[in-house]
C-alpha cells in the first residue's frame, strides 16, 4: 500500500486547510486510516482516525471540534479538514493505514505516507 499525502501549506491562525491522502489500493473495507503529526523536536502524535469498515471516527482532544476526518471510498482517499487552525497545529502531517481497529497507537499502523508540512502563523 502506498500513501500520498498532500494539501499542506502556510496559513494564518484561524484559517482552514484540507489535507488529502490517496492510497494505491482500496482501503475502505480493510484498513483504518489515520493522521499523525510531528512538530520540530517533538514525538509524532496521533491526530485522528477513521475505522474500516464502518467509518467510526476518533480524534485527539487537541483537535476535537476543529478537525474532521472523512474518506471517499470511490477515490481511495482520506481527508482531514482542519478549521480554526492554531500556531500549535504547525507540524508535518502524516497519513497512515493500519489494522481495521480504531487506535491512536503508532505501531498499529503499517503503512505511512511521506508527510505534508502545515505551518500556521500567528
Amino acid at each position: 500500500v502506498q500513501l500520498q499525502a498532500s494539501g499542506g501549506g502556510l496559513v494564518q491562525a484561524g484559517e482552514s486547510l484540507r489535507l488529502s491522502c490517496a492510497a494505491s489500493v482500496r482501503t475502505s473495507s480493510s484498513y483504518t486510516m489515520a493522521w499523525f503529526r510531528q512538530a520540530p523536536g517533538k514525538e509524532r502524535e496521533f491526530v485522528s482516525a477513521i475505522r474500516a469498515p464502518g467509518g467510526t471516527t476518533y480524534y485527539a482532544d487537541s483537535v476535537k471540534g476543529r478537525f474532521t476526518i472523512s474518506r471517499d471510498n470511490a477515490k481511495n482517499t482520506v481527508y482531514l479538514q482542519m478549521n480554526s487552525l492554531k500556531s500549535e497545529d504547525t507540524a508535518v502531517y502524516y497519513c497512515a493505514a493500519g489494522r481495521p481497529i480504531l487506535s491512536e497507537i503508532r505501531r498499529q499502523y503499517i503503512y505511512w505516507g511521506q508527510g505534508t508540512q502545515v505551518t500556521v502563523s500567528s
